[in-house]
């Protein structure tokens, strides 16, 4: 591939590249990408490659949990660590890396996470036992948080700021697309062929990212100084993550007043605690406490958790519902359910162009209120099939709305060398959120079916909670971007390294 250096600010190239070095420094784009005005775009679809994998592969392996039972002889809980060890790595590593890429490379670790996803994937789909599966899951998981830990980021840096809402709305439309896709494509695959083809589905999908990401995307700028790594930190914050995720993911069946849980749970608060003391007195912290200091990054933060919880927790409530209370089939509930998705993809390409005329902040609390509303008549009615799926249109177009605008309102508000720790963070509050939110919905109606002994009861208490919760992350974003909005990087400024010049 010929090459050129860069002339937009981002690093040349300095000489010839010899031996394993040369796979350490990220490639220019060629010419014909570079000079076209929407080279921006390019680098757009490179993201978006990543980002329907990523939500394809978290929705077609849970379909595959059944059938994993029966091919291995395991129980439930031995299978879902198939879906948690992924989940912990992913949740657990998006800030770490996010911090590591702001140093060496967003484009360098972004291209050589499909790498690292290509082979995790072919392993698990090589899996001899399901202590291999486990394994394979964890390095699968590493790949997906290199991709992860960088996508928003370099959106945000590629795509000029007039054109940001609408070009996360296009990242959003990807994953809604993947998330919708995966529970049919998996229940295609596992009849075709087994689960071994839902992992080997991945490699030729992350060859075509390897190669969009190392042709159409431009070269790192604005990276921050190599300053030592925040070990210490990163040793407090995985087993913090890591022991809430357990703890939600094993409560209810535990029960959540059992010795284990309440151990997870204390120990997950305990060790966040520390986490935090050791990063208000780090030199160089994995996560810059002053980053929260922006009124737009840290509510943008917290209301964009409380939408994936909401997201998550009404596409485990409304299958529970038709199968439990209607008697629907997998088939009917996956194709009900399939509503949300696609309107949250379609509404969000839109976004943009709402966001440019009414402002991010305004769109993202009209879009959480429409779907509060949704949720709050799913919580008062007893809808027919036809009904329900509006419904969640509904719900599914209010949050196309928020997601691109609460987005770009959270990145605006990051200084640009902290662009990776903060679509870290971003990712992990989406993990977060959708751990939280299953396992609360989950406990609602866990608690309802006990008391009332109806489904129905069950999914109406469900939507209500999380209509309010909708409505809380829309309340969240009004008050943050009414007014004046000081931005984190002033408050960083004073303690933050010199970025390095990047020619």
């Amino acid at each position: 591939m010929t090459v050129s250096p860069e002339t937009t600010g981002e690093r040349p190239a300095s000489g010839p590249a010899l031996g394993a070095a040369r796979w350490l420094v990220e490639p220019a784009r060629p010419d014909w990408v570079r000079n076209r005005p929407n080279a921006p775009y390019y680098a757009l679809a490179a993201v978006c490659v990543g980002a329907f994998m990523g939500q394809l592969d978290a929705s077609i392996v849970t379909v595959a949990f059944p059938t994993l039972e029966r091919a291995f002889h395991a129980g439930v809980g031995a299978v879902t660590w198939v879906g948690l060890a992924y989940l912990i790595v992913l949740v657990a590593g998006v800030t770490a890396v996010g911090r590591l890429a702001d140093m060496v490379g967003r484009k360098l670790l972004y291209t050589y996470g499909f790498v690292v996803f290509i082979a995790g994937s072919a392993l698990c789909a090589a899996a001899p036992n399901l202590l291999a599966l486990d394994l394979f899951r964890v390095l699968q998981a590493f790949g997906a948080v290199m991709l992860q830990a960088n996508s928003v980021a370099i959106i945000y840096l590629a795509v000029p700021r007039d054109r940001l809402v609408r070009a996360l709305g296009i990242q959003g439309a990807a994953q809604a697309l993947g998330l919708a896709l995966g529970p049919s494509l998996g229940g295609l695959l596992l009849a075709a062929g087994g689960w071994r083809l839902i992992f080997l589905v991945n490699v030729p999908a992350g060859l075509l990212g390897t190669l969009a990401a190392r042709v159409l995307l431009p070269r790192s700028r604005g990276l921050q100084a190599r300053t030592p790594y925040d070990w210490a930190g990163l040793g407090l914050f995985v087993p913090a993550i890591a022991a809430l995720l357990v703890a939600l993911s094993f409560g209810d069946r535990w029960g959540w007043g059992s010795p284990g849980t309440v151990v997870l749970l204390f120990g997950s608060v305990a060790t966040a605690g520390a986490f935090v003391a050791r990063e208000r007195r780090a030199a160089h912290p994995m996560l810059e406490p002053r980053l929260f200091g922006s009124r737009a990054f840290s509510a943008g933060i917290a209301g964009g958790m409380l939408s994936y919880l909401v997201l998550f927790g009404t596409m485990f409530a409304v299958p529970f519902f038709l199968e439990r209370s209607r008697g629907s089939g997998p088939g009917h509930a996956g194709l009900v359910l399939s509503a949300l998705p696609l309107a949250l993809g379609a509404v969000a390409v839109g976004a943009g162009r709402a966001a440019e005329r009414f402002g991010p902040g305004r769109l993202a609390a009209a879009g959480m209120a429409l779907c509060a509303g949704a949720l709050f008549v799913l919580g008062l009615t007893t809808p027919s099939s036809w009904a329900l799926g509006f419904e969640l249109a509904v719900a599914g177009a209010g949050l196309g709305l928020f997601l691109p605008a609460n987005n770009s309102s959270i990145m605006g508000a990051a200084p640009r060398d902290q662009a990776g720790v903060a679509s870290g963070v971003l990712n992990m509050t989406r993990g977060v959120g959708t751990a939280v939110g299953l396992a609360l919905t989950g406990l609602v109606i866990g608690g309802s079916l006990r008391s009332a002994g109806a489904a129905s009861a069950g999914f109406e208490h469900a939507a209500l909670l999380l209509a309010a919760l909708a409505s809380l992350a829309g309340t969240l974003t009004a008050w943050a971007t009414r007014g004046s909005v000081p931005r984190a990087s002033a408050a960083l400024s004073s303690r933050r390294p010199r970025p390095r010049s990047r020619g």
